[in-house]
């Protein structure tokens, strides 16, 4: 299943980006987890998660200890749902549209970001609940696409420096790493296309 749907497209077209998006999913997207991706979500106390039905639409912060996300196979992984306000909006929206999205992202040391868009499920099985310490509800996401993507706009929290990329007056952002990259470079638009290549290659942040 293809990440792109016709609102995707026609932006995409607008603005010269069919191309690159095409080879960004050939190259990028996976349908299982690998172990990078494993031990990414296991480190990390903290992701956001995306879920809408109609016109609700909710973006929820989840968090715990780490490994409170587990990824339990190739495909699927699972994530408590702990004590909270009681409105259940995101888990409301789950059991009328099951189609959810989850960010990972670490802001210290090596900044990462990982999408994972799949359908979820709610599970009130007590002995699966009860291996979630402290958990109501257990809510199992089975992935349709699993995405690692540019991390250059996400801040240095730990230094409360903001990202180099990030646009602002009388500045020129340094050209991301991933526009040299040999599957990108010939398709890029001829405008930036020229940039990389006069531009010293010179990265102020190789995991961009």
């Amino acid at each position: 299943m293809s990440m792109f749907h016709e609102g995707s497209r026609t932006l995409q077209d607008r603005f010269d980006g069919r191309e690159i998006a095409d080879r960004l999913e050939e190259n990028r997207k996976r349908d299982a987890f690998n172990e990078e991706d494993r031990a990414f979500i296991h480190a990390l106390p903290f992701f956001f998660l995306a879920t809408a039905h109609g016109d609700s639409v909710d973006c929820s912060f989840k968090g715990g200890e780490p490994g409170f996300v587990r990824v339990t196979s190739d495909t699927t992984l699972e994530f408590p749902d702990y004590d909270g306000n009681r409105m259940y909006r995101s888990l409301g929206n789950i059991l009328m549209s099951p189609s959810v999205g989850l960010l990972f992202v670490q802001f210290e040391g090596k900044r990462a970001r990982l999408r994972v868009s799949g359908t979820a499920r709610l599970i009130d099985d007590p002995a699966r609940v009860a291996q979630h310490h402290g958990a109501k509800l257990v809510v199992e996401v089975a992935a349709n696409a699993i995405f690692p993507n540019c991390p250059r706009y996400i801040p240095k929290v730990e230094a409360a420096t903001p990202s180099p990329y990030a646009p602002r007056p009388d500045y020129t952002p340094p050209q991301p790493e991933w526009k040299y990259r040999d599957y990108i470079r010939d398709i890029l638009p001829e405008g930036e296309r020229e940039i990389v290549a006069t531009t010293e290659r010179i990265i102020l942040d190789p995991e961009a």
